[in-house]
């Protein structure tokens, strides 16, 4: 990791992080700098290729971002994709121009030459399917390109210069709809860079555990616990590397899904041996959210408790120096926002909600440097369960926001039963893997139905599911009609209050991480 790696430079896609995705699934560490990042920060990277990513500005425009000209005079192999290409072509002397043919979504380009890149994909000859977004595109490559591949409304869809190893793309490799892109990008770091592809969670694992032992010390550290997969991994790693220095605060809200508390209880008090507080608090928070059915209050409610009750528990423990929270890479990536500003995420209620000033804790983040799936692996890599490892993604507020309503115990209760089924028909038909997420929601309206010889009046439930490849973007899942109406049959039957179940098939566009 801290040897073979590539540095990205953000231009604004909406779709950089799966540039970094595909480069570490290829064995090869690598981070997102925005494009106007500090050089020298750049240069003490140490990478060993750069990939310039897309963005929403037009190259031709007055103002609009340029790569640093480090980025050329470094001597490093270089790959623009979609904007990177068109940047790096008129800083090298070459010209872009508004496309009369503009392209948006699939595309196909006829490869006419062979480049560095091709091993194993592409042929010439061959007409390839391609994921283009693009409004401009090159009039005229820098001198030293060759055109490798065409489109209609790219006559530069690809340039090469092999003797200098720069390559640029109008197309989006990293996207699944460009069916070879991720070996186009493995062959980049691979063969043009001459990595090896050594990074894996094992030796993650093991550095990682080395840095928490340096960070901490002998000092004593705090997590919140929710059960999802993030601090449950995170929790494991600190455990490995410090042993009873950490101590689990478990915040039961009530709102988790049926058997996942005793669950959580299970796995690290009985089975990993950590040191758990495990502090119901169901009727404090459904106290609180009673009468509430607005889902911002609710999360703001949910958000104040969570911070409360663990600050409650966390003075018991005493003696604290540092919280450990699950915060993934998604989380810390400086981006550059569509009006060219850089911008910084992090999420505002992460395990323990964002902990008050006053409490002076040092932060333990083992997980920043990884993608959610990559959190999965290393949890495997860990020993966790499954059923925790591979869980669908869980919001912090819970069943709270699936109750579009009020949210009561008695509501609780009845959608726990419901969701419990729907994903126990998942299960049993070996699709969960295959779903990114599937919840029940209950919704806050009820319908007439007849029931035997008599009639109901009983709520309404809504199941959903949807896949994603890559956490960004999401499409209903394709269940057939004999599953839908058995778990329906049995949602009606099995569960009281229920008399009538829907299918939501809302799909999800590009934009975010999370689907909730």
């Amino acid at each position: 990791m801290n040897q073979q790696k590539i540095l990205i430079l953000d231009f604004g896609s909406q779709v950089t992080q799966l540039i970094a995705r595909r480069v570490r699934e290829s064995g090869v560490y690598c981070e997102i700098l925005p494009f106007n990042a500090d050089v020298q920060r750049m240069r003490d990277f140490g990478a060993a290729g750069i990939i310039l990513s897309g963005g929403p500005a037009s190259v031709s425009e007055e103002g609009s971002p340029r790569a640093p000209d480090w980025v050329f005079e470094s001597g490093l192999p270089v790959l623009g994709i979609c904007y990177g290409q068109m940047c790096m072509c008129v800083q090298l002397g070459g010209e872009a121009k508004g496309a009369e043919i503009r392209e948006f979504g699939r595309a196909h380009v006829d490869v006419v030459a062979d480049c560095e890149l091709f091993e194993g994909t592409w042929s010439v000859g061959a007409r390839e399917q391609v994921w283009m977004s693009h409004g401009d595109h090159i009039s005229a490559p820098p001198p030293g390109f060759k055109t490798v591949a065409v489109s209609e409304g790219a006559p530069y869809a690809l340039i090469a210069n092999d003797e200098r190893k720069y390559y640029g793309m109008m197309f989006h490799p990293e996207v699944v709809h460009t069916p070879h892109g991720a070996r186009l990008i493995k062959n980049f770091t691979h063969k043009v860079c001459g990595l090896t592809g050594d990074w894996t969670m094992a030796s993650f694992r093991q550095a990682e555990i080395e840095k928490i032992r340096a960070h901490v010390g002998k000092g004593k550290v705090i997590c919140g616990l929710s059960g999802g997969v993030d601090s449950s991994v995170a929790a494991a790693l600190i455990h490995e590397a410090i042993g009873d220095q950490l101590t689990c605060i478990f915040v039961d809200h009530g709102l988790l899904r049926s058997g996942e508390a005793d669950e959580v209880v299970k796995v690290f008090r009985d089975r990993f041996n950590i040191k758990l507080v495990h502090r119901d608090a169901s009727d404090l928070f459904l106290g609180e959210l009673k009468g509430v059915t607005d889902p911002e209050k609710k999360r703001k409610i949910i958000g104040k408790l969570f911070i409360d009750v663990f600050d409650e528990e966390a003075a018991k423990i005493g003696g604290a120096e540092f919280l450990a929270q699950g915060t993934l890479y998604p989380d810390v990536i400086e981006s550059v926002s569509a009006l060219g500003g850089p911008s910084v995420t992090i999420k505002s209620h992460h395990n323990v909600g964002g902990l008050p000033d006053y409490m002076k804790l040092k932060l333990v983040e083992p997980l920043r440097e990884l993608f959610k799936d990559e959190v999965r692996e290393l949890g495997r890599e860990l020993g966790l369960p499954e059923t925790i490892v591979g869980r669908h993604p869980f919001p912090g507020p819970g069943l709270a926001i699936r109750v579009l309503g009020e949210v009561t115990r008695e509501a609780v209760a009845v959608l726990q039963k419901a969701d419990a089924i729907y994903l126990e028909e998942i299960r049993n038909a070996g699709l969960y893997n295959a779903i990114w997420q599937a919840f029940a929601v209950l919704l806050p309206v009820k319908s007439v139905g007849v029931m035997g010889d008599g009639r109901t009046y009983d709520q309404v439930c809504a199941l959903r599911a949807v896949t994603s490849t890559d956490g960004m973007t999401a499409d209903v899942y394709p269940f057939d009609v004999a599953f839908l109406s058995r778990v329906a049959g049995r949602i009606v039957n099995e569960v009281r209050g229920i008399n009538r179940v829907t299918y939501d098939i809302t799909s999800k566009p590009p934009g975010t991480i999370e689907w909730e």
